[in-house]
């Protein structure tokens, strides 16, 4: 059942896009694109090559989705293995405690207080968030939308991996709890 916080925030988030996709041209490249995949690796896990800014979804032996991402700026990306353990539309979002450390002017209204900022099309995680999990224990590395889609092909995050809303939550309509993640 849907909640009318959820319905407000959906609409919000509906009536923002249009604004957003007139100011900013993804570059094609980085659409949403079927391609070819080594055989070897089994369908239903993602595959992220942060260098090259895409993440592959294997949907066949031998194919896959790709779609452009953001990542982890040098010295704060996210590489290893992980499974994906929880799924959020319009996730709620704290910085970590290192970002707020590491850059107080950005994240200063979160210092000394419990504050998370509520989902909806403001929240830096954007319509939907995947959350990447080793041994059980989340990383708080996250595969999200964002507010930012010039950031999509560029190596600007705190370690997340960005996506374009309506990707990330084509992704997110495609992948189970428990899918493998691999980031090179």
């Amino acid at each position: 059942m849907i909640s009318r916080r959820s319905l407000i925030a959906a609409s919000l988030a509906a009536a923002a896009v249009p604004s957003l996709a007139s100011a900013f041209e993804l570059n094609p490249v980085f659409k949403p694109q079927q391609v070819r995949m080594d055989p070897t690796i089994e369908p239903g896990q993602i595959l992220i090559l942060p260098r090259a800014h895409f993440l592959y979804f294997v949907t066949a032996p031998g194919q896959a989705l790709r779609y452009g991402v953001g990542v982890g700026k040098a010295g704060l990306e996210f590489t290893g293995e992980a499974v994906i353990q929880v799924k959020k539309e319009w996730p709620t979002w704290r910085p970590t405690q290192e970002m707020i450390e590491r850059d107080p002017k950005t994240y200063g209204k979160f210092k000394d207080n419990d504050y998370v900022q509520p989902g909806g099309p403001g929240n830096p995680l954007g319509s939907r968030a995947l959350y990447l999990f080793q041994n059980g224990r989340d990383t708080f590395f996250r595969i999200h939308g964002t507010t930012q889609p010039s950031s999509i092909g560029r190596s600007v995050s705190n370690g997340c991996i960005r996506m374009i809303n309506e990707h990330v939550q084509d992704l997110y309509s495609r992948v189970p709890i428990g899918t493998r993640v691999t980031v090179l």
